[in-house]
């Protein structure tokens, strides 16, 4: 059976500048969705999260201003209500072995620019399984775990990558957004991936690159998993 490993966020604050925490999670839409779509595969999923602790949802995910539609919101919070004993026993992402999964993917929410931002260990899963040669997935917000590949002399194997992740003009949609520490295309084009956006904001947007895939945003995540099921249902 195709064993997918999903490293979700613990975090639940996203701390700004101003030292304020803004209240954050993973993304409903970029978790829900691709782990729809991989247990419909008849993928074995395993959530994992740092240190085993108990994700939230960012609950701007879960309205309008989060871009989702009531019906939608309805239909996600029946879904996660009905996840909760996976949510509530994650693995632990910083014991698990990398080697033992068809697929590693990351889905997004700002939680990850705190908590998998500076994840030493979560950093090595990346450059073990880019190494690798397997498959390896980030969605939205999620590449922002790409900066703890980065060493002591600045240095990245995810330098000239080519890669996407929520640009800077969808981020600035969110007020808070003023007030962040840094922005992740900014910081993508920093470390020296080949950064791409679609022309269009918030529409799907997936770049391969090898064994790298990324998505743009929330509205990336049907695609991306999709894309991930088809490469990973062909004959090896």
């Amino acid at each position: 059976m195709t064993a997918v490993l999903m490293a979700v966020t613990a975090a639940r604050h996203w701390t700004l500048t101003d030292g304020t925490r803004h209240p954050t999670g993973f993304w409903a839409e970029e978790f829900l969705v691709p782990y729809g779509i991989f247990t419909d595969a008849g993928f074995d999923v395993t959530v994992a999260t740092p240190g085993a602790a108990t994700p939230v949802v960012d609950e701007l995910s879960l309205g309008l201003t989060g871009g989702v539609l009531p019906h939608t919101v309805k239909k996600f919070r029946t879904r996660l209500a009905d996840l909760t004993p996976v949510l509530d026993n994650p693995a632990d992402l910083h014991a698990v072995n990398q080697d033992d999964y068809n697929l590693v993917f990351y889905p997004g929410g700002h939680g990850p620019m705190e908590d998998l931002a500076v994840d030493s260990v979560s950093g090595t899963i990346l450059t073990e399984r880019l190494t690798s040669g397997r498959p390896l997935a980030l969605l939205c917000h999620a590449p922002a775990a790409l900066l703890a590949t980065v060493d002591n002399n600045g240095e990245t194997p995810f330098a000239g990558k080519h890669v996407t992740g929520l640009s800077n003009r969808e981020e600035l949609v969110n007020s808070f957004a003023k007030k962040a520490p840094w922005l992740l295309e900014d910081k993508l084009r920093e470390i020296g991936t080949d950064y791409d956006k679609a022309l269009i904001p918030f529409r799907p947007h997936v770049v391969r690159d090898g064994n790298l895939f990324t998505g743009q945003n929330p509205q990336s995540s049907k695609k991306l998993a999709t894309t991930l099921v088809n490469v990973l249902s062909q004959p090896r």
